[in-house]
């Protein structure tokens, strides 16, 4: 559509283009829409729209019982629905005051570290793409299916991971599971290493990077910026070190921080996040390995009202079969409390503010989804760029529909 512009009596008369970038693009990361105001290539005004997708999660969660909200939190971030799924159920541990045990803790760090990784390496390898380097994408693309393949091991499912329980983990890692975690640590970090020796330097996708979509670090953190992107523009804020849960502050590691927050700022960041998540996955590792006997059979915490009894017993047993069904069904009454619970997703502070008044589902629950603090910025930071600048903004800001849309 084109839209004429009234300039001063005696000058031409200017035109500019309307372009629709989305709902359904092949550029924009799941459906939703930008409508571009452009006078050639270079963007004059952009208006976002939300709500393609929106599946009224906060409401249904109303009328769920806590294990029936866990596979809403996968619908969220599906590149790293694992974290979502702990975060959730860290937030229910808290409003119920149940106290892991240590090995838990250090099995889920391994679990999210790797959800993280699976995220980043999606994020950064399409990054390359939308900058017209296809190889790293494909080079990076298998290693996140050897984390699907642990997902498997560990809860049966790749994607949409419905992965643990309140309390910790349906069941024990098993032997397969570890052989596939050596064999990632093993190999990834080389592969990795190969993609930034493609990516990092490369005078082609510097000069379509830097530059490209910046934020100073007061405009992110005026917008609400967290993670990787808050990080890229200047500050050091991780949900990790801030408030530590999982026993993150048993283990060593830095956070990344750029100066710019333009697009390879975030990339950098992204990138050594990774190499972080490695060294935490290492460290867990050989804590989880320190565990002997009848410790290295620990993986729930003792919550009977909570937490599942084991499958085979519930086939045979009439009690086991009783709990179950009250669990799964909600049939047991959560105490009264208001918690806020917060994890370092892949995209940044994952919230849960929950609010019990005793019965059997959340009088309200709310989820604070990076992604969507992030879109709010977006028609600023592509203004007076040019139209393929937008693209790989969006695609470094990793913007993910289903986060966005709750």
């Amino acid at each position: 559509m084109n839209n004429h512009i009234l300039l001063p009596k005696g000058s031409l008369e200017k035109q500019t283009t309307t372009l629709n970038l989305g709902p359904t693009h092949p550029a924009t990361h799941g459906v939703f829409q930008n409508i571009l105001e452009l006078d050639g290539e270079k963007i004059l005004k952009a208006t976002s729209t939300v709500g393609y997708i929106h599946r009224a999660f906060e409401k249904i969660a109303e009328r769920r019982p806590l294990y029936q909200i866990t596979p809403l939190t996968d619908r969220l971030n599906y590149c790293s629905s694992p974290i979502n799924n702990m975060g959730w159920h860290i937030a229910c541990e808290r409003l119920l005051k149940i106290t892991l045990p240590k090995r838990v803790d250090y099995l889920r760090v391994i679990i999210m570290e790797l959800a993280r990784i699976s995220d980043h390496l999606i994020c950064n390898s399409i990054v390359g793409v939308d900058s017209g380097a296809y190889s790293g994408f494909l080079y990076l693309m298998q290693y996140r299916e050897l984390i699907y393949e642990i997902y498997e091991e560990v809860c049966g499912a790749r994607l949409t991971t419905n992965i643990g329980r309140i309390g910790g983990f349906e069941r024990n890692f098993t032997d397969t599971a570890f052989q596939k975690l050596e064999k990632f640590l093993e190999e990834y970090p080389k592969q990795l290493k190969e993609f930034e020796n493609l990516f990092t330097r490369n005078r082609i996708f510097m000069e379509r990077t830097i530059g490209c979509g910046p934020i100073s670090a007061e405009r992110a953190l005026n917008y609400g910026f967290t993670g990787p992107n808050l990080r890229a523009a200047g500050v050091d804020y991780d949900v990790r070190v801030h408030t530590p849960y999982s026993s993150y502050q048993d283990f060593d590691f830095t956070i990344p921080v750029g100066t710019t927050g333009d697009c390879y700022d975030r990339f950098l960041v992204r990138n050594e996040e990774m190499w972080q998540s490695l060294s935490l996955i290492k460290q867990a590792y050989q804590k989880v390995q320190e565990f002997k006997g009848a410790e290295a059979e620990v993986f729930h915490a003792d919550t009977p009202a909570y937490y599942l009894p084991p499958k085979q017993d519930v086939y045979t047993k009439m009690e086991e079969m009783i709990y179950h069904f009250k669990i799964v069904m909600g049939e047991i009454d959560m105490p009264v409390g208001e918690v806020y619970s917060p994890v370092e997703g892949a995209n940044g502070e994952l919230g849960f503010y929950l609010i019990s008044d005793g019965s059997r589902t959340p009088y309200r629950l709310h989820f604070r989804r990076p992604c969507f603090i992030y879109y709010q910025a977006y028609p600023e930071l592509i203004k007076n760029g040019m139209l393929s600048d937008a693209i790989i903004t969006m695609s470094s800001l990793n913007l993910i529909a289903g986060e966005l849309d709750a």
